[in-house]
């Protein structure tokens, strides 16, 4: 059987597949934004504190993807648990950093006007600081999920959902008729929905940045 044949035959499953991979990345890359912006406005104003903050991130990024996850099996279990709490930990860094940096870049006389206009603190980080921050954040979330969607597919070694599982199917039968395609099916479908959120984000970035902000 060739390859498209191969995916003529498989359509299905491998769509669902994919579904299950980008549904994957995607509810943890929100939790992941969340919990980084969260971190950055909390650590930035502080020099050790944004250290800590970006240190410890990037500490959890060195981790192997297959050791951190062997490690989240006898806690959690096999399946959804051990996917997302690696994934969201491994997106953290990018998200973290990048508001960290961009929270730190905006104009100190915009803020001070905004206190001069009896803004309240959390008013100028809502309406003004976090805006302007926002274009190093989203690129933060951009790096964040093309390096999620590699990982996600180590999750097939959990049981975890996504196009892993076509890709670690085709390599326990290496030397089968069907192997190679697998394979190639699961990587080129990661690159495909790799593509197709960044494309998405550039679509959110036109959409929410200002002409005269955007980089």
């Amino acid at each position: 059987m060739n390859f498209w044949e191969y995916l003529v035959n498989r359509h299905q499953q491998l769509l669902t597949d994919a579904y299950q991979h980008a549904s994957a990345v995607f509810q943890c890359m929100v939790v992941a934004t969340v919990l980084g912006v969260l971190i950055g406005v909390a650590t930035y104003r502080s020099e050790w504190a944004g250290n800590l903050a970006t240190t410890t991130t990037a500490t959890i990024l060195t981790v192997p993807a297959l050791a951190l996850i062997g490690l989240l099996i006898p806690l959690v279990g096999l399946g959804v648990p051990p996917t997302v709490i690696a994934l969201t930990l491994y997106g953290l860094l990018p998200v973290v950093r990048n508001a960290i940096v961009g929270l730190r870049g905006v104009d100190p006389t915009l803020v001070d006007a905004a206190t001069g206009i009896g803004m309240s603190r959390p008013a100028r980080l809502l309406r003004v600081e976090l805006p302007l921050a926002w274009p190093p954040i989203l690129t933060g979330i951009r790096v964040s999920t093309q390096m999620l969607m590699g990982i996600a597919a180590i999750a097939a070694y959990a049981s975890g959902p996504g196009l892993g599982n076509v890709i670690f199917r085709g390599l326990a039968s290496l030397g089968s008729s069907n192997a190679l395609n697998q394979v190639l099916a699961g990587t080129l479908g990661i690159i495909v929905l790799a593509l197709l959120f960044d494309a998405a984000y550039v679509l959110i970035g036109r959409l929410t940045i200002p002409r005269g902000i955007r980089a």
